[in-house]
């Protein structure tokens, strides 16, 4: 457990050697998210995966939240590891924190890489998500989530694995309900598509077709802020790729990886 505040408490797990690898994890999820693409990464590199604040293992950390706090929270722990330029990996909310990042502190970040994450939403969108929010803080996450598989996953999935909706919904029911709206306000809430012009460094994009949440468009929306950026649109998939197809994600980031993020030194290679 590492604490960048006294109210804040991080677990993270830091394993194997090579250029680092920050993984930043959804909202209602926890670093475990990332498993199956591990799994599927052969390239050999220092993986960091936390819990954001009030997830997981970390502090239930009292809302609301914002997004600068996340962001910080994530630059507290590359200092505590002293690691000085880190490739960010983030889906959906960690999305959001990994373009935080990338817009306020350039310099730590090697390459980004945006899988099922939200930017320029219409009012349309706005709205839709608004109401989501609103639904997890009157009604509790049973509610939300009972809303919410239709729109992660395809049926296809929803029908052979059971047991990994189960698992899912189980790691969502565990986290503090108040921590659980204060995350979410932030990905209702946040939105930095206006900014995303400045971001310089190598970027990679990935959604799914049918993701209704952080949809194709929205992809493309990024794609065309970022100059020279990489994007991919799964076909068929709606949100939950991270669980629903870690095989063709790592396909894309390992790659990406390998091309744009494979010396990066920390501060302690240079002590």
């Amino acid at each position: 457990m590492f604490e960048p505040k006294p109210e804040v408490g991080l677990n993270f797990r830091d394993e194997g050697s090579g250029p680092p690898v920050l993984l930043i994890h959804g909202v209602g999820a926890d670093l475990e998210s990332w498993d199956g693409v591990l799994s599927h990464l052969a390239s050999k590199r220092r993986i960091i995966r936390y819990d954001q604040r009030g997830h997981g293992a970390s502090r239930r950390t009292p809302g609301p939240y914002n997004l600068s706090e996340l962001g910080e929270d994530a630059l507290a722990l590359l200092d505590h590891l002293r690691i000085d330029r880190v490739a960010v990996v983030g889906f959906s909310l960690g999305g959001l924190v990994a373009q935080y990042l990338a817009l306020t502190h350039p310099e730590r970040v090697q390459c980004l890489t945006l899988i099922s994450t939200v930017a320029g939403r219409t009012a349309e969108e706005q709205e839709r998500v608004n109401k989501r929010a609103d639904i997890l803080a009157q009604s509790g996450a049973v509610a939300h989530l009972a809303n919410a598989v239709d729109r992660w996953f395809t049926p296809e999935f929803v029908a052979a694995n059971p047991d990994v909706l189960e698992e899912r919904r189980q790691k969502s029911l565990q986290n503090d309900p108040n921590c659980y709206v204060a995350a979410y306000r932030v990905l209702a809430q946040s939105d930095l598509g206006q900014e995303l012009h400045r971001v310089t460094v190598p970027t990679l994009i990935i959604t799914g077709e049918n993701d209704i949440g952080s949809s194709p468009r929205m992809a493309d929306f990024i794609h065309s802020q970022i100059a020279g950026s990489e994007i991919h649109i799964l076909p068929r998939l709606k949100h939950s790729v991270l669980l629903e197809a870690p095989d063709q994600i790592a396909a894309l980031v390992g790659p990406f990886l390998t091309r744009f993020c494979s010396n990066s030194p920390t501060k302690a290679e240079n002590t």
